[in-house]
């Protein structure tokens, strides 16, 4: 079953692409979606789904796994990020895969094994589980993170059998 984990940002969106067997994880691919700064918002959020849709047509995953939205200082960038995010959820949606939301502390915990994991503690332990990864910057790590979080997921859900 293949996951795509994504980390929703205006400027740069990461995605991860895992293959789940079982309890097995393996990395598939990785990358950024990227949009100009220059540009107005209305086309960068085209700019943002376009890629998108390519993406999940061109590698055809089950899931997509997103990162919820946090609260940052300034209420612009949270409110921008909140759009980017709006956009990525409606588009994996469409895109007809399973759509799961997880919070940054429940990703690292997940991850890590900890909720207060820094960043760096997050990428080394995506590096350890999807050995030989070359991955593409921190928000594919980041992205990488969130679809192993839903693969453990789903492998519990599987483990504790219907309820």
């Amino acid at each position: 079953m293949l996951i795509l984990g994504l980390d929703p940002g205006l400027a740069t969106t990461g995605w991860g692409l895992i293959r789940a067997e079982g309890n097995r994880l393996s990395h598939v691919a990785n990358g950024q979606l990227k949009t100009l700064a220059a540009e107005p918002l209305p086309a960068r959020l085209s700019h943002l789904a376009s890629q998108l849709e390519a993406l999940i047509a061109d590698r055809a995953p089950a899931h997509a796994a997103v990162e919820e939205v946090f609260v940052n200082k300034n209420p612009q960038s949270t409110l921008k990020l909140g759009q980017a995010r709006g956009v990525v959820l409606m588009i994996a949606a469409r895109g007809g895969l399973d759509v799961a939301e997880y919070a940054a502390r429940f990703i690292k915990k997940a991850v890590v094994g900890g909720g207060n994991a820094d960043k760096a503690q997050v990428h080394y332990m995506v590096q350890r589980l999807l050995p030989g990864a070359a991955i593409a910057g921190p928000d594919a790590a980041d992205a990488l993170a969130v679809a192993i979080t839903h693969a453990h997921h789903l492998a519990s859900r599987r483990a504790l059998g219907p309820l």
